[in-house]
């Protein structure tokens, strides 16, 4: 397979290149990142509707004035998101 790639990226390929990586692992990476987007977007999609009703929950919290700090709202997120990885 012949790909034609942009200035920009053969810059990002130099880079890398200079830095260790070869071409192979930056396109690994580059596809892992990929998949990885699908892969929220395909959770996303299925979990719609329960999405949906923790946004509205959380609303509801805010009004009453029931918030989280930013530092244990980021913590409740990074913990949903790695259990949704391993799952």
């Amino acid at each position: 397979m012949i790909l034609e790639i942009k200035p920009e990226q053969q810059k990002v390929l130099d880079r890398a290149a200079q830095s260790g990586m070869s071409p192979d692992e930056v396109l690994e990476q580059a596809f892992a990142v990929i998949q990885e987007q699908h892969q929220d977007l395909d959770w996303m999609l299925a979990e719609r509707e329960a999405i949906s009703a923790q946004i509205s929950r959380g609303f509801e919290r805010a009004e009453r004035g029931e918030l989280l700090d930013p530092v244990e709202a980021a913590r409740v997120l990074r913990d949903r998101r790695a259990k949704r990885l391993i799952a």
